[in-house]
């Protein structure tokens, strides 16, 4: 099986000048300056007893440390096991985050350099930590201007844009079973039930030569338009017909919510992430108007779950700072 992963992953050639897919339908509004009514969760499940996810979303400030850089929201789902994949995944999103608000150029140049900052941390973790050894994660980001969307993306979480009812996958999973599909030598429905569906060809720290998918061009954005990000705790077991319903039907928060009951419902035996954005008008009040909650470290805890062994947690951070799974 290793020869076969190494050959699809040599295929897949870096997407330099990438942008949103043929599926996202342009918006055929006016850009207009936007501002976004966010929320980001993440929950254990019901089978696992930690969450190697983390979660991530930065608003840009008037004055700080962002400047006028674009908002940032990512999803990271760690592996690795033994409390390796919650190093990984929280090393991505604290990197991510600090590098491309230092980072001269436009977004997908600051995007660029933050993953590759984020996959060099990572490898050079695991050189001091050999206990570590073999840790990686995915990483789903999405950068937002007032008029525009970039996506920076490796592995198998995904991005997702709901517009006037229709939902389009924005990333591809960069997965084995994935790969197949796409060379048409499995079905959508073999793949489902492929012993090797979680094989991913593409990851942070899997090695120094990575590709993640940064776009170039950005997507336009339109007022009433609801990006998703999330890893596969979610979409492993919520369809993406039941994801629109939910994220078109409620605000952000409770819409995040719904979709992890929903998953959990389904068999919940994988951590579950997901970030909602809902785009207004600048001039129209956002659905919920100053729902934050307080400012959490990168390495801080915090139950908001009903019993002790489950943790369900949520934010929308005034400043940014990052959500660790555990």
């Amino acid at each position: 099986m290793a020869w076969l992963t190494d050959r699809l992953r040599e295929k897949q050639a870096p997407s330099k000048s990438a942008g949103p897919p043929a599926t996202a339908t342009p918006t055929t509004q006016p850009a207009q300056r936007l501002r976004f009514d966010a929320a980001v969760l993440t929950d254990v499940g019901i089978v696992r007893d930690h969450n190697e996810d983390t979660v991530l979303y930065v608003p840009p400030q008037e004055n700080g440390a962002t400047g006028n850089r674009a908002t940032l929201a990512l999803v990271a789902d760690g592996m690795g096991g033994h409390a390796a994949g919650e190093v990984a995944s929280g090393i991505a999103a604290d990197t991510i985050r600090r590098v491309f608000y230092e980072a001269d150029g436009p977004p997908p140049k600051a995007l660029r350099s933050a993953f590759a900052a984020a996959n060099d941390e990572i490898l050079n973790w695991t050189k001091t930590h050999p206990e570590c050894a073999g840790m990686g994660t995915t990483c789903t980001a999405l950068a937002l201007s007032e008029t525009e969307a970039w996506l920076a993306h490796v592995g198998d979480s995904r991005a997702y844009l709901l517009r006037a009812g229709s939902l389009a996958q924005l990333s591809e999973d960069q997965t084995l079973v994935a790969q197949l599909v796409r060379e048409g030598k499995l079905t959508e429905e073999e793949a489902r039930h492929s012993p090797v569906s979680n094989v991913i060809l593409q990851a942070l720290g899997m090695g120094p030569d990575i590709e993640p998918v940064i776009w170039e061009k950005p997507l336009g954005l339109a007022p009433g338009d609801t990006l998703i990000v999330c890893t596969d705790g979610l979409t492993g077991l919520v369809s993406d017909p039941e994801i629109a319903e939910i994220a078109g039907r409620l605000a952000p928060h409770e819409a995040g919510t719904a979709l992890i009951a929903a998953a959990n419902d389904a068999g919940g035996h994988d951590n579950i992430s997901v970030g909602i954005i809902r785009a207004a008008a600048q001039a129209e009040q956002t659905s919920e108007p100053g729902n934050t909650t307080r400012r959490m470290a990168l390495l801080e805890p915090v139950d908001e779950g009903s019993s002790s062994d489950r943790h369900t947690r949520r934010i929308t951070l005034p400043s940014g700072d990052a959500l660790r799974d555990g």
